[in-house]
């Protein structure tokens, strides 16, 4: 077997006397939709953030592509390939669709923001601009406002901007947050393209949508794993269910 593209190992994160996250171990293939699943208050969040950087484990160790990234910034981390979204939309309302993507391909390249200058006339950001908002299937707003996009389509544009940083591991905060019946479903299907492009690592609620895309789940309850494996052996294992589950498997 390869070795991982992201390795934790004993990964630990207290805030006072609550232990958020207490001996986290998990390695993450490359190429695979992995999710993490578990309770409200489980630590998944507190997780996400150390692993993209944001916040620092106090113990343990965590590794990408074999490189020890344990202490590494957020923007270090980011230009080694680990992209983020979040479970609030974040983009820029009064930018054309186009213009966020391209802001991100500028951040990419390092290149200055000059923003009485619109990034997406630039030819060399404008490109793999329109190839990431293609990607999820936006084609035909590229021009448009984005604070003028419906919810849904605010999501998938958070993805072109993730994409637009080219990650090799595309770390995934609650996508479907705030989504109704018929946008999750439309999520679901841009998300199927998406992983075929890169490595994910998802935090999800909407047990449809990890059933549906990952290749592995592992269940986080008090801070620690409690179960990984494929989707049909999550859901039929009974310290999952008692935890998590419940009935609704």
């Amino acid at each position: 077997m390869s070795a991982p593209i992201l390795g934790l190992r004993q990964i630990e994160k207290a805030f006072g006397a609550l232990q958020v996250t207490a001996g986290v171990t998990l390695d993450i293939a490359a190429g695979e939709t992995h999710a993490i699943i578990g309770p409200n208050g489980a630590g998944k969040t507190t997780l996400m953030h150390q692993i993209s950087g944001v916040l620092l484990p106090d113990g343990g160790r965590i590794t990408f592509d074999g490189r020890d990234i344990t202490l590494l910034s957020t923007p270090e981390r980011a230009r080694l390939g680990l992209a983020r979204s979040f479970q609030i939309t974040r983009v820029l309302a009064r930018f054309s669709v186009l213009e966020n993507v391209a802001l991100a391909v500028q951040a990419r390249s390092g290149s200055s923001f000059a923003f009485w200058r619109p990034a997406a006339n630039e030819a060399s950001l404008n490109r793999p601009a329109l190839e990431a908002i293609a990607a999820v299937g936006l084609d035909a707003q590229a021009r448009r406002p984005a604070g003028t996009l419906p919810h849904g389509d605010k999501r998938r544009l958070e993805l072109a901007i993730a994409l637009a940083q080219a990650p090799r591991l595309l770390l995934l905060d609650e996508p479907m947050a705030g989504a109704g019946a018929q946008e999750s479903l439309r999520l679901i299907d841009t998300l199927r393209r998406v992983k075929e492009r890169t490595t994910i690592v998802l935090v999800e609620h909407d047990m449809q949508a990890v059933f549906a895309l990952a290749d592995r789940i592992s269940v986080l309850a008090e801070g620690r794993i409690i179960a990984t494996g494929t989707p049909l052996a999550v859901r039929q294992d009974p310290a999952v269910r008692a935890a998590y589950l419940g009935d609704a498997a």
